[in-house]
């Protein structure tokens, strides 16, 4: 539980929220702040209003491994509507164009999924957030305006055909950082030969969290209001655990303020990957280091406990 000031409290953890169709990200965010009276909080990569699922926000110190998860793969579950072309790719978009959906079974769909598994460049869609000129792309669009967009490399690790009937199909699609999954579906349902758009969308997994860790607003709203706040601190889940794939190291008291100064220090325990999880002697996570071939670690990000602040 952290101290209380009249900015926020200094309260470090992660939560992972479902978010509910309909609300952007950022608004999520916000009330996840508001409900933790947190002095600082950020989310690790935005799910469009539609979407629903997985959004991890990171409070208070925790705020510095949210690029790293960022960076993580992610799973989606997603459902196109075949034949009916919208400009935002999605449910929440124009009706810019109708065509007939051609005859096809599962039999024919799966070859023509399995096409799209594997690194690849996708243009984002013009119903972004990303910038051009410092204006988010969907404020050009809403205007009518379509500016040129830079590819990117993407991954497509797999794809499964959960179902499908003679108008739509449901996949589940693990994917790099960066995959726009409006347009792959749209990618797919133009590959079909009438095009087609996102009519639900979920996120189901990222950075190894599941469903099972995830909770609603609605039900931190409850908990607040039965519990109180010292409840809902309980639902955080440890910084540390973000990172699961990162070596863990512990460090001597010595060695704990060298890193707070910014210093490399020399480790007995050397690791091969260059990222590692740094816990002092009590097994209190510090933060994040970056092992060097001679076996040193330099700080990246080094929490400041609420106690020292």
């Amino acid at each position: 539980m952290g101290r209380r000031n009249k900015k926020g409290r200094d309260i470090t953890g992660i939560i992972v929220v479902d978010k509910p169709t309909g609300r952007s990200s950022n608004h999520v965010l916000q009330q996840v702040k508001r409900l933790f009276d947190a002095k600082k909080a950020g989310h690790t990569g935005s799910l469009d209003p539609l979407a629903t699922g997985l959004l991890p926000i990171c409070l208070g110190e925790a705020t510095k491994v949210s690029s790293y998860l960022l960076d993580a793969d992610k799973r989606y579950q997603v459902t196109c509507q075949l034949g009916v072309i919208t400009d935002s790719g999605d449910s929440d978009g124009k009706v810019i164009e109708t065509n007939k959906v051609p005859e096809f079974n599962e039999t024919d769909l799966l070859p023509l999924i399995a096409k799209f598994i594997g690194e690849q460049d996708q243009v984002p869609p013009m119903y972004s957030a990303l910038k051009y000129n410092g204006q988010p792309l969907y404020k050009l669009a809403r205007q009518g305006i379509e500016v040129e967009r830079k590819s990117r490399k993407i991954t497509i690790y797999d794809i499964n055909l959960l179902s499908c009937t003679s108008d739509s199909f449901t996949l589940d699609v693990t994917c790099s950082k960066g995959t726009y999954i409006r347009t792959l579906v749209e990618d797919i349902s133009h590959a079909l030969g009438c095009g087609g758009h996102v009519i639900m969308l979920r996120r189901v997994e990222v950075a190894g969290y599941q469903e099972a860790q995830s909770i609603s607003i609605e039900q931190l709203d409850l908990i607040a209001e039965q519990e109180g706040i010292a409840a809902l601190d309980k639902c955080l889940l440890p910084t540390e655990d973000a990172l699961p794939d990162w070596p863990a190291i512990d460090v001597s008291d010595e060695m704990v303020t060298a890193l707070r100064f910014g210093q490399a220090v020399q480790v007995e325990q050397p690791f091969e990957r260059a990222n590692v999880r740094l816990f002092d002697q009590d097994q209190q996570f510090l933060g994040l280091g970056e092992m060097s071939e001679n076996g040193s670690v330099a700080p990246k990000r080094v929490f400041v406990l609420a106690a020292e602040q």
